[in-house]
């Protein structure tokens, strides 16, 4: 896992080149390893759509696309709105409580973008999981981890981290005064508003 997460913090900081193969040999001598953990963390990243096939046998890092962007947004809207509409009615004080501390550990400055994205999808976790619908969370959680290679773009250029932790606050406590459709509803905002602002930028680079 150290190693697959090493290569993610080098993707989403552009330390390894998109679109051409990335060779295990290289990649070995990189991170100082054999070529077995390599070959296993590479393919660990391509079932994550972290990484896409190149050639007969390799792999590449795709390029970041304005389409995915926003169909991942979208999706994600639709499932996530859906797992908190379930969850409602069942969320307690446990599971606010335990979103409110993954909130106070983003305020951390000086966190890598891998942790904060980790820290991000644990904190909608921690909500969400009141639904108990294991298919839908597992669907939800492919999907987060898509979206995670956008994330050195929504901190890094568009400065979202502070609107986001608002909007985070914002969402507790709607869930708990029990006001469901303005928590339903700015769920959906906050992640198709994040979701334009990105499809945007991509649009223009």
């Amino acid at each position: 896992m150290e190693l697959i997460n090493r290569i993610k913090e080098d993707i989403l900081n552009n330390r390894l080149p998109m679109g051409v193969a990335l060779r295990q040999t290289v990649l070995s001598t990189r991170y100082e390893v054999s070529r077995i953990p390599v070959r296993d963390a590479l393919q660990a990243l391509k079932a994550e759509a972290w990484l896409v096939p190149h050639g007969k046998a390799g792999v590449m890092i795709p390029k970041l696309n304005w389409k995915e962007a926003e169909d991942l947004a979208l999706m994600r809207a639709k499932l996530e709105t859906l797992a908190l509409e379930f969850a409602f009615e069942h969320i307690r004080s446990t599971h606010l409580d335990e979103a409110y501390s993954y909130l106070r550990k983003l305020e951390v400055r000086d966190l890598t973008l891998l942790e904060r994205g980790n820290l991000n999808w644990r904190f909608h976790y921690a909500i969400y999981r009141a639904c108990d619908r294991p298919t839908l969370m597992r669907s939800i959680e492919v999907l987060n981890i898509q979206a995670s290679r956008y994330l050195g773009f929504q901190f890094g250029p568009l400065g979202y981290h502070n609107h986001s932790q608002q909007e985070h606050n914002e969402w507790l406590e709607l869930i708990a005064c029990h006001d469901k459709v303005a928590a339903v509803q700015l769920l959906e905002k906050h992640i198709i508003s994040a979701g334009e602002r990105l499809t945007e930028h991509l649009k223009k680079a």
